[in-house]
């Protein structure tokens, strides 16, 4: 009986390191999941598979022209690539002064624009993460799972998930990321797949 994969992608602790991995080079989204599939191939030997879909998890600031361009990008096209699912998570800005150590004073105004500081809080990647990783297992929706992480936030759900029999594979990159990487049932690092990943299209 073949293994049934699906893939769980932190879109943002993926695309924050890629760029300071591979730079100015994009990635081709159109072949990531099949590379993905085929490195777990490689290093599980598991060669009887089954593709059942992969969910990219991400959060937007909307405030931001930027947040919009992004939120376009993934809905008219990373979604509407073959076995790709999109969830997006809004994220709030707040105002949040800056609190310095050596005089003990909050920064409520940057310096530089007198505008107000404002952090935009993201609002839960992880748990949407989590939830589905339990609930598809629960619905025998998967057997592996490829986590596209280098969190440690999530080990102690990859720990309760193995116990029951599950076996989650976890692409990280290169010197980070060494706690989920050991606790899950294989890994594999991102940097050397750069090349292969990197869009030759404009």
């Amino acid at each position: 009986m073949p293994e049934r994969i699906r893939i769980f992608i932190d879109f943002w602790n993926f695309q924050l390191q890629w760029n300071a991995t591979a730079k100015d080079k994009k990635i081709d989204w159109k072949i990531l999941t099949q590379t993905l599939l085929d490195e777990t191939s490689k290093i599980t030997k598991i060669n009887n598979y089954q593709y059942n879909g992969c969910k990219v998890y991400t959060s937007i600031n909307m405030d931001t022209q930027e947040g919009g361009k992004l939120k376009g990008w993934l809905k008219t096209f990373l979604d509407r690539q073959p076995g790709i699912n999109i969830e997006i998570r809004e994220r709030k800005p707040h105002l949040k002064p800056i609190h310095c150590r050596e005089c003990h004073q909050n920064i409520d105004d940057c310096p530089r624009c007198d505008k107000p500081i404002k952090r935009a809080v993201e609002k839960g990647v992880d748990a949407a993460i989590i939830t589905d990783m339990f609930s598809l297992a629960w619905a025998d929706a998967y057997t592996v799972a490829i986590l596209v992480t280098s969190d440690a936030d999530y080990v102690p759900a990859v720990e309760n998930l193995q116990a029951k029999g599950f076996k989650i594979i976890n692409a990280t990159w290169e010197n980070i990321g060494y706690q989920l990487a050991g606790t899950c049932w294989a890994s594999f690092n991102i940097d050397k797949l750069v090349p292969k990943l990197t869009r030759s299209y404009r």
